[in-house]
């Protein structure tokens, strides 16, 4: 396994969480890295991308609430979520080119 998230967990709504990704082997800091999630029933969808230059991009839906940031020092990306809602609830995952982690939940109740 290349990528290995962590962080999720059960949260109340308006609550927050960060989430680690940690990649595994060298060349981290010459790809960009996305956050995506997957809900229930629901396609997985992006959710945030940091550029090389850890320029940050970001769904609408958590636009203003989620922050995505890089430490190639510690070939490490994070995901900081503020004021969540339970529409987050969902498996988030860690994707830099072909490589995938194994997911984290994150369960926001209401």
């Amino acid at each position: 396994v290349q990528l290995v998230e962590s962080g999720g967990g059960l949260v109340q709504s308006g609550g927050s969480l960060t989430l680690t990704c940690v990649r595994r082997g060298a060349f981290f800091c010459q790809s960009p890295v996305k956050w995506y999630r997957q809900a229930p029933g629901k396609q997985r969808e992006l959710v945030a991308t940091i550029t090389v230059g850890g320029y940050g991009i970001y769904a609408d839906s958590v636009k203003g609430r989620f922050t995505i940031s890089r430490d190639n020092g510690k070939n490490t990306a994070y995901l900081q979520m503020n004021n969540l809602e339970p529409e987050d609830t969902a498996v988030y995952y860690c994707n830099q080119n072909q490589d995938w982690g194994q997911g984290t939940q994150v369960t926001v109740s209401s």
